[in-house]
């Protein structure tokens, strides 16, 4: 007697297998979480405490404010020129020529509350590309406590 090999018709399966996907979901969330932190960009600063002292200077000792405008003028003051207005160029090379002449004299920014951000940040690379890495910042007391 021949054997009749039946042959069982499968129906198609129409699930999707969403395994593989959650693991490859997971490996991703593992590398943006690893790499997000290596994308931030900046420039470190240290803020002081909310209650910090004003700086005081002596009374006999040369400082130069360097100032920015609501215009976006930029000024220099020293002991000899009172606020004028200069180019940013000329600015810098006195600055810096100053600085080499008396190491220890103090450099001060200011800026008007108005001017764009990007103006102060221009004043403050240029003086950083001329080596005068020790830049103040003024601000006003309001006296809020």
């Amino acid at each position: 007697m021949s054997q009749k090999r039946t042959t069982v018709r499968r129906k198609p399966l129409s699930e999707i297998n969403v395994v593989p996907y959650i693991d490859v979901m997971l490996v991703l969330l593992v590398v943006f979480m690893i790499t997000a932190p290596m994308m931030t960009s900046g420039i470190k600063v240290d803020l002081p405490d909310a209650r910090a002292e004003p700086l005081t200077l002596p009374k006999d000792q040369q400082f130069v404010i360097v100032s920015v405008d609501h215009n976006g003028q930029y000024y220099v003051s020293t002991a000899e020129d009172k606020q004028t207005p200069k180019a940013l160029p000329d600015i810098v090379a006195s600055v810096a020529a100053l600085k080499q002449e008396k190491p220890d004299t103090p450099v001060l920014m200011e800026g008007d509350e108005r001017v764009a951000y990007g103006l102060v940040m221009r004043m403050m690379i240029a003086l950083q590309e001329a080596g005068i890495n020790d830049v103040g910042l003024v601000t006003e007391d309001n006296g809020r406590e």
